[in-house]
């Protein structure tokens, strides 16, 4: 059952006016939720966790529609964890993808396992699974076409926060049972943009961790990917940093009197608890998966952007940036003064009740 996600005048009012701009309506599809995939290599850095809190917390507020999480990290707790995730928030059934013989991205030490192995006070998993059965999940690219086929044209969302294996593998797919369309072209019919995590724009010289680690799949996504692409790159999540304060003091409302008759699991969050388990408390992070979330779902008002152009990545994974109005790739871009605004607003949201 869905939790149900209760906002008060004061928590409203924010959303519409102190915490930006109304969301846009080319956003909404004219006054209907957007429709977002959400595709993340959860289990490397926790902002992926931050990030996937906020999803559920728009699709509970009607904001948008969330079709599919699809993971690209070649971990078995990295679907396990987010399976806890959906489960906890209310969405047991959410479609769930998963790459297999993805790339190498570490072993079984990550926040995510260290969740997944989190025992209450009988010895019992602390946290609730939806019972489905994650070795047979699908493999992501099948699911997205599963998925898109069914979607209207131009109207889906991919948010990308990790590796581009799974959009890879989606673009080189052939027509199947789902659809007489190629992924090429599937994608161009049904996907309305890809908002991704990835790159860097300030000269620095430094390959991305997203990029560098499936080299040849970024290239090909920022080269060949059919629709427009917005990336939110390095530098602005490392400009608003999301405080351990919020993690420490913001989520009383879990142990709050009248939750004292739910399990113990449903007193503690799973985000929560990886955020403490990524590296030792109290540390400030990085809300780069955040702000591809931000933008993809209330639009440009809360950013700077670059003009259109093209992107290149390099056999060291550096993205370099040529401005050209014939091309459809573009940046986000953040001032000290956006920043701070983000930051508070990542804050009220990410700490809100889910109950």
């Amino acid at each position: 059952m869905r939790k149900l996600f209760t906002l008060t005048a004061v928590a409203l009012t924010p959303l519409l006016s102190a915490w930006g701009q109304p969301i846009p309506q080319d956003r909404q599809q004219a006054g209907q939720p957007a429709t977002i995939i959400f595709e993340t290599d959860m289990g490397n850095d926790v902002d992926d966790a931050l990030a996937l809190d906020m999803l559920y917390k728009y699709a509970d507020l009607g904001t948008i529609n969330l079709l599919a999480v699809m993971t690209n990290k070649n971990n078995r707790y990295s679907a396990e964890y987010i399976d806890i995730m959906n489960t906890w928030y209310g969405y047991p059934d959410l479609p769930l993808g998963i790459v297999r013989n993805g790339v190498d991205s570490g072993g079984d030490d990550n926040y995510a396992a260290k969740v997944c192995l989190l025992k209450d006070k009988k010895g019992r998993p602390l946290f609730r699974r939806s019972g489905r059965d994650l070795n047979a999940l699908p493999d992501a690219h099948r699911l997205y076409r599963k998925l898109l086929a069914a979607q209207p044209d131009n109207s889906v969302t991919i948010v990308s926060v990790g590796f581009s294996t799974n959009l890879v593998r989606l673009l080189n797919s052939a027509a199947d049972e789902y659809s007489q369309l190629n992924g090429r072209d599937l994608v161009a019919r049904k996907v309305q943009r890809l908002i991704m995590m990835a790159g860097g724009f300030d000269g620095s010289n430094r390959g991305e961790y997203n990029v560098i680690i499936d080299i040849p799949s970024a290239k090909t996504i920022f080269h060949e990917w059919p629709t427009p692409i917005v990336t939110s790159p390095w530098e602005v999540g490392t400009a608003i940093e999301y405080p351990a304060e919020s993690i420490i003091n913001d989520f009383g409302w879990l142990t709050a009197k009248s939750r004292k008759k739910r399990s113990e699991g449903e007193q503690r969050s799973p985000m929560v608890e990886a955020y403490k388990a990524y590296l030792p408390m109290p540390y400030d992070r990085p809300t780069w998966d955040l702000t591809a979330v931000l933008y993809a779902v209330e639009g440009p008002d809360w950013f700077s952007i670059s003009r259109s152009g093209t992107i290149h990545v390099s056999d060291k994974g550096v993205t370099t940036f040529s401005s050209d109005t014939d091309s459809h790739r573009r940046y986000l871009i953040v001032t000290p003064a956006q920043a701070h605004r983000i930051r508070q607003h990542f804050i009220n949201l990410v700490s809100q009740p889910t109950f």
